[in-house]
């Protein structure tokens, strides 16, 4: 499959990086011990059935509680293209991407069923999907290809578990496809983008729940971070 072009923009300039289905492996840092967050040095490559798992953010993401909405889930070719981004991109920015449970709120958008390990989460402020489709690069009456935009503050690194603070406007170019006669986002599979004020939330309650005196005080940091961040 031919990779997306992502148009990354900032206020000093302008870069394009390419991002391909098959993402490298990036290295984590924890996994879940129960209720508790553990930070290790080594990669993990625990396989899940619809995602692997690990790292001292990630884990914590289903003690997070909070349900995820109740999107109707048929993508049927009626509806317009944009629902199934929109969607996709809601479930995205709430952490749906970073639990192997409710990553299948998901399973009904896209067109794959395993992602890579991510070294990094986005952090971002916002999203805009168009529902204008002149501007969509329409490539036929069952394939669109619609540019979404992230305002993006950072990146929080999980292997270090610290925050990179890099404001710009990033776009993604999400491909959707009629796929058994429903619509699905078939590339790119791009790193999570989560809402900042989720962010802070899971960090949080990962140093709630840190057993470890030196592991704790790493994600207290985090958190004191991320709370000065200025959308």
């Amino acid at each position: 499959m031919n990779p997306e072009r992502v148009v990354i923009r900032s206020r000093y300039r302008i870069r394009k990086i390419q991002l391909h289905r098959d993402a490298p492996e990036g290295r984590m840092t924890s996994a879940m011990r129960g209720a508790n967050i553990v930070l290790n040095p080594r990669a993990i490559r625990e396989k899940c059935p619809l995602m692997r798992r690990a790292s001292v953010l990630i884990a914590l993401l289903a003690l997070l509680g909070s349900p995820m909405p109740g999107f109707a889930q048929s993508g049927s070719l009626d509806q317009s293209p944009t629902a199934i981004v929109k969607r996709y991109v809601g479930l995205d920015k709430k952490g749906a991407r970073m639990d192997a449970m409710s990553f299948e709120t998901l399973v009904p958008y896209i067109d794959w069923t395993e992602e890579p390990v991510w070294g990094r989460i986005v952090v971002i402020q916002d999203a805009t999907v168009p529902e204008d489709y002149r501007k969509w690069d329409v490539v036929n009456r069952l394939e669109v290809v619609i540019p979404t935009t992230f305002t993006v503050l950072g990146s929080v690194y999980l292997e270090t578990a610290v925050f990179v603070p890099e404001a710009m406007t990033e776009e993604v170019r999400f491909r959707v496809k009629a796929v058994r006669s429903k619509w699905r986002i078939v590339e790119p599979v791009i790193p999570p983008h989560i809402g900042l004020k989720r962010m802070i939330d899971l960090v949080r309650d990962a140093e709630i729940k840190e057993a470890d005196a030196e592991k704790r005080g790493l994600l207290a940091a985090l958190g004191e971070t991320l709370r000065k961040v200025k959308p």
